[in-house]
């Protein structure tokens, strides 16, 4: 249930040295608060950002004397349309409980809607007066509430809605409020278009008012990255090229395109997947320890690792593309648009020299899954003669069914000495059950409210992630790069398993497969 009572219950609840009690403790809480969805009636509104909303309501994070959230679009509905449309996205299941009716019928009452173009002044003025109405009920002083602008539109339109927000909806930020705006990606196509929307917006907003989103960001076991790497005595003298051999960071789903083909082909595994989600997955595991947990400390080791990165090798990349993803009447018929890739990037620094890290992504694939797996090297003098057994590993599986594993050698049970290999294994499912693991766009938007950017792209950040990437992606943009057909279902062209025994030194572990244990 959504109330105040919920709210101090749970701020009581945390310890005073709870870093999550020092954030709700210095979170601006004067002034009204409104939210608006920009491009409310689509598809990523309805699916992600509204529901992340209704979760933060019913976990007492947006209080109900103090928020409004309006949809924005230039469809005509009226406020029940919108509400009627985004109902059933709100609660999982078919079955709802009384209770959860019940919020969701508050949530829904406050839900506005305004209809208007993403270029004209006159429909941002009438939200802008929608906004007022708010914040005067809710007796805010002149400028000192709060204004959030969530684009769930195209990169295409963000210059306009930029510059329709900052010529009409402006708050006061003078007087103790703000405005600042979320985007989402992609942000550009490469380089050159990425930075040409960096100046577009950064004309218009300062960096500080700016979150460009990466829902990667918050998912809760990549958040756990930092606390594993740098609070861990364990973790700290193995993190080098002295024991680790090698570093995968996967994504993988078990189905196409499913409708989306002439969007994705837009765009490519690469620039939908490798370049922003993977890219930062791999931030987190080869950055060095940051001064403190600042964003700007934490982002700032982020862009050095990516500066870090050397130019990729053509013989260092395999594409794909599933056979029968033409077959899509939105997909040219000679699209080389890759649907898979496996892309090694090798780090020039003291730490990481000579280690490959190895980014994989890929559609139609024969499993559902993200995984960050970093393989050890051999012991050196193996006196028990059991290397062909595999590597000892260290795997964080991302989703689905969240875990963290060490893939170790140890003794088989029994009157012999031989040797199998298992596991240490710490699998949320089990250990926390009963524990709600947020969704990462609630934990982003409420990141947003209070202001920390540590999960959010900068800047410069953005234009050397795109550094990295844009020669390769002018390549098989050119058609000098040709994607290699492979079968829906499979792990993808062979070409690629071969260049990570080949060229990155991996080491398959047979025999082997990890079970998540059961409740």
């Amino acid at each position: 249930m959504a109330s105040s009572k919920w709210h101090v219950e749970q701020r009581d609840s945390l310890s005073s040295e709870s870093p999550l009690s020092r954030d709700l403790d210095h979170a601006p809480e004067t002034g009204s608060l409104s939210i608006v969805v920009l491009g409310a009636s689509g598809d990523l509104a309805k699916k992600k950002t509204f529901p992340a909303l209704f979760n933060l309501y019913r976990q007492g994070f947006l209080l109900p004397d103090e928020v409004c959230i309006f949809g924005y679009a230039r469809t005509k509905i009226t406020d029940d349309e919108l509400r009627n449309r985004i109902r059933g996205y709100l609660v999982p299941g078919k079955d709802p409980s009384p209770e959860q009716l019940e919020d969701v019928s508050k949530f829904l009452h406050l839900i506005k809607y305004v209809s208007g173009s993403y270029d004209s002044e006159d429909g941002f003025y009438n939200l802008d007066k929608e906004i007022s109405e708010h914040e005067s009920l809710k007796q805010s002083a002149e400028g000192s509430s709060r204004r959030l602008f969530y684009l769930a539109l195209p990169p295409s339109v963000y210059p306009s809605v930029c510059k329709m927000i900052k010529t009409c909806c402006m708050n006061k930020s003078h007087l103790g409020g703000w405005t600042r705006i979320v985007v989402e990606k992609p942000f550009g196509k490469d380089l050159e278009s990425a930075e040409q929307l960096s100046t577009q917006i950064g004309e218009l907003f300062k960096e500080p008012q700016i979150y460009r989103i990466d829902h990667y960001l918050g998912k809760e076991l990549v958040q756990n990255m930092l606390v594993l790497r740098f609070a861990n005595r364990l973790f700290m003298p193995l993190w080098n090229r002295d024991n680790i051999a090698n570093v995968q960071i996967v994504f993988r789903e078990n189905f196409g395109t499913e409708g989306r083909g002439g969007y994705f082909d837009q765009y490519g595994i690469i620039r939908d997947i490798i370049q922003n989600h993977l890219l930062q997955v791999f931030c987190l595991v080869a950055m060095e320890k940051p001064v403190s947990l600042k964003p700007e400390h934490i982002r700032d080791e982020k862009v050095k690792v990516l500066q870090s990165v050397l130019p990729i090798k053509d013989d260092e990349v395999v594409l794909g593309q599933y056979e029968g993803y033409r077959d899509d009447p939105t997909v040219p018929d000679h699209s080389n648009t890759p649907t898979f890739a496996t892309v090694i990037l090798r780090v020039h620094n003291e730490r990481w020299e000579g280690v490959p890290f190895i980014l994989k992504a890929g559609k139609a694939l024969n499993s559902r899954k993200a995984d960050i797996r970093i393989q050890f090297k051999d012991v050196p003098g193996d006196i028990f003669k059991c290397r062909k057994q595999g590597r000892n590993e260290f795997v964080i599986r991302l989703q689905p069914s969240e875990a963290m594993y060490m893939k170790l050698t140890v003794k088989q049970p029994g009157l012999e000495m031989e040797t199998v290999q298992s596991e240490l294994d710490l699998s949320y499912m089990q250990r926390y059950q009963g524990v709600s693991i947020p969704e990462a766009y609630e934990r982003l938007i409420l990141d947003t409210i209070r202001g920390d950017q540590q999960h959010f792209v900068r800047r410069d950040e953005l234009k050397a992630s795109w550094e990295i990437f844009t020669p390769l992606l002018h390549s098989i943009d050119r058609g000098e790069f040709k994607s290699i057909p492979y079968e829906p279902g499979s792990r993808g062209p062979p070409e690629a398993d071969k260049l990570l025994l080949e060229k990155a030194g991996y080491v398959q572990t047979h025999g082997y497969i990890w079970i998540p244990p059961t409740l």
